[in-house]
């Protein structure tokens, strides 16, 4: 079983809807549970409204559902202590970080990197403007300077997954083929989890 959690430093990062399309992905490889620990219960809103092709459990019940599955995903609150993010990190076998690519979000992520030290994590650049802009580009630079591990995978802005959350679908089962491109960005994120952990990280 691979355990995955999702956190964030701060709200509005696409936090559980990372954690929504990542379950999407291990989900075409096994068994797979989201474990909504959010607050606003985001995911169990997104589950409700439609179909996903994996499990969702409020947290207060996922010890009854996570047991035999290959791969939980859990979708944490928003902000949490440098303590409780060093508890995370220990509790999975990988944490991931949205942050989006602006000035603002760079130091927050810094000090972050610094609270977590030499733990297991990765920083994700989430809701990054479509090229010709290079802001992702340049955030994704800056952390990698600053010693921050951070993914090639970059998820792009897209209208779609407001929709996609309306609809109750993952991103990749709307029908407009313009949004298919934010789901390539979220397979391309899971490839590079699956072959980090091939390689052993």
């Amino acid at each position: 079983m691979k355990i995955i959690t999702v956190t964030g430093y701060k709200g509005g990062v696409a936090k559980s809807t990372t954690a929504i399309h990542l379950a999407t992905y291990f989900s075409d490889r096994g068994s797979t549970v989201l474990v909504d620990g959010d607050p606003n219960r985001t995911a169990l809103g997104w589950s409700s409204r439609g179909k996903l092709p994996f499990t969702v459990a409020d947290e207060r019940q996922a010890m009854k559902v996570i047991s035999g599955n290959d791969y939980i995903i859990i979708d944490t609150p928003a902000r949490p202590h440098s303590d409780d993010l060093k508890e995370l990190a220990k509790g999975c076998d990988l944490l991931i970080l949205p942050t989006i690519p602006d000035v603002i979000s760079l130091q927050p992520m810094l000090e972050t990197a610094r609270d977590l030290g030499d733990a297991n994590y990765r920083a994700l650049l989430v809701i990054v403007p479509p090229h010709p802009s290079r802001e992702g580009e340049i955030m994704r630079q800056d952390l990698v300077k600053e010693g921050v591990p951070v993914f090639n995978s970059m998820v792009r802005r897209s209208a779609g997954f407001p929709k996609a959350a309306l609809a109750g679908v993952p991103i990749r089962d709307l029908k407009k083929a313009k949004t298919k491109l934010a789901w390539i960005d979220y397979k391309a994120l899971g490839d590079e989890i699956i072959e980090e952990w091939n390689n052993g990280r």
